[in-house]
């Protein structure tokens, strides 16, 4: 059974989706009519609007609950949140750094991802965005092993060493490798995302004054396919470009 303040996906007939908040009487209209949330209700069960549709009641995605933050920044997309922990050694019970919390829709994956024996330490310089990030990370019952630091680690440093990845999503992360040097264990990952070449040229040399070693940069494109019989094509609409990824290693 759900409990008050799990978030569900409603998927209806025509394949829209609307992340919500359950709660026992709750009312919700939109195109296909209104439904209530019912008491005892789960996921998989299926609710019928006033106009008589169908509304599925889901358990969402990691990725659907990133994208759907409440947000005035750009977050980490799915498609690049999923390389980068592919890509490094982000496992449970890692400790890892995040600096840029934006909205915090990558801190949310991150705390799922490292668990109860792991620690997500994250960094925001503006006091709004790290307010909304941290109702946002909640709201997804994320906040048990997350720090939050009002704090510019490129002027301050960084107050935690031992970790094992650094993810960095601000626009000048190259003044960040030094401190991330420091805080970094001997072998740790460093990742950067930065929406222009002429950053990532920068990051890039700067991580080699450094030397880190095995710097890899690349962008990532999805796009979707429409499937229907005798018609299956590609979407006409895709995000093509949301930044390229910088990922790196330390050595001592």
């Amino acid at each position: 059974m759900l409990n008050e303040g799990d978030l569900v996906l409603l998927l209806t007939e025509d394949n829209k989706k609307y992340l919500m908040e359950y709660k026992v009487g709750l009312k919700f209209s939109f195109h296909l009519g209104s439904i209530e949330f019912i008491e005892n209700l789960k996921y998989g069960d299926i609710l019928i609007t006033s106009k008589g549709y169908k509304v599925f009641v889901l358990e969402p995605s990691n990725g659907e609950i990133m994208i759907n933050v409440k947000r005035k920044t750009n977050i980490i997309y799915p498609r690049e949140a999923g390389y980068i922990i592919t890509h490094t050694n982000i496992k449970s019970g890692s400790r890892v750094i995040e600096t840029g919390t934006g909205s915090g829709a990558m801190t949310i994956l991150l705390s799922k991802i490292v668990g109860k024996e792991g620690k997500v330490y994250t960094f925001e310089r503006r006091e709004e965005h790290l307010k909304r990030a941290i109702e946002n990370v909640k709201r997804a019952k994320a906040e048990h092993n997350v720090e939050f630091f009002l704090l510019d680690p490129s002027i301050e440093g960084y107050p935690v060493n031992n970790i094992d990845c650094a993810i960095i999503d601000v626009p000048e992360p190259w003044t960040l490798v030094k401190a991330v040097y420091n805080a970094l264990k001997n072998s740790g990952f460093w990742v950067s995302i930065s929406p222009t070449i002429e950053q990532v040229i920068q990051t890039v040399e700067e991580l080699k004054n450094y030397n880190f070693l095995d710097i890899k940069t690349v962008e990532l494109l999805e796009r979707e396919i429409l499937v229907r019989k005798g018609k299956t094509r590609p979407k006409e609409t895709m995000i093509a470009h949301i930044g390229y990824l910088t990922i790196a290693r330390k050595l001592v």
